[in-house]
């Protein structure tokens, strides 16, 4: 993680980013940066935009005003080969993994290989092989996701995500479905390739446990305010925020009754 995120040259840039669908906004004026090599995660109440905000990250859905710019290019817009060459600057890994459950696991990490490069199909192999092997799945090449566990599955969409060499990877939900001990053992794979490879981790998540063991950095989304509540270090949010629903939310308590 970089030593102080606040100090160093935004790898993503969210500029009065205003989101909705059908002209009605969910989220208005979002600005915030992400520095490199930071595990920073998205929070929130449920259907605060938590998701969305993520989709519009990724490019998506076109926002209703502001701009996403990732490496200094403005994304939001953008179409063409600069479209394509932003998009292979990150992998995105969905909530459910996306897998498709026809393909090999080798298979499934190869495709953004056969989309983004020309390379012959050894190299290709090679490269979904090694990535494989980067998250604990070598051996498993030739099984289907249906033939695997739920958090093999999550790795190996993480393997696909990694296949292009990303400077970024954005997780959506990637504890969901999983048991306490597998959700633990992701959340150390996310560390040790944070670590080892200085990716930026983009996380959307409501899994305290995962917050406080990854997270350098949050923001926490609220549906009333349309807004960011609250920014930082999730300890320091849980045992100093002045806002009683943030302090609630990280200390998991119940809204206090009427």
């Amino acid at each position: 993680m970089p030593s102080d995120p606040q100090s160093s040259p935004a790898i993503i840039q969210v500029r009065d980013l205003t989101l909705g669908f059908g002209g009605r906004p969910l989220l208005k004026d979002l600005c915030f940066d992400i520095a490199p090599g930071e595990i920073f995660v998205i929070l929130g109440g449920s259907g605060c935009g938590k998701s969305t905000l993520l989709k519009h990250l990724i490019g998506l859905y076109e926002p209703m005003a502001g701009s996403v710019t990732i490496g200094g290019e403005v994304f939001t817009g953008t179409e063409g080969q600069a479209r394509r060459d932003i998009l292979r600057r990150f992998g995105v890994m969905y909530q459910m993994g996306a897998l498709f459950g026809s393909m090999t696991l080798l298979d499934n990490v190869r495709l953004p290989l056969e989309e983004f490069t020309d390379l012959p199909d050894e190299a290709m192999d090679l490269v979904a092989r090694l990535k494989l092997q980067l998250v604990g799945l070598a051996g498993f090449e030739r099984h289907l996701p249906a033939e695997i566990s739920g958090g093999m599955q999550k790795r190996t969409a993480i393997a696909r995500a990694m296949a292009l060499d990303p400077d970024i990877l954005f997780l959506d939900e990637p504890s969901a479905g999983l048991d306490p001990i597998t959700s633990a053992e992701l959340d150390q794979l996310i560390l040790r390739l944070s670590r080892i490879l200085g990716i930026t981790f983009v996380v959307v998540t409501h899994e305290l446990p995962s917050i406080f063991t990854i997270a350098d950095r949050v923001i926490m989304l609220d549906k009333e305010t349309q807004g960011i509540l609250a920014e930082g270090d999730p300890a320091q949010l849980r045992d100093h925020s002045e806002h009683p629903w943030v302090r609630r939310f990280f200390n998991r308590e119940a809204t206090e009754a009427s």
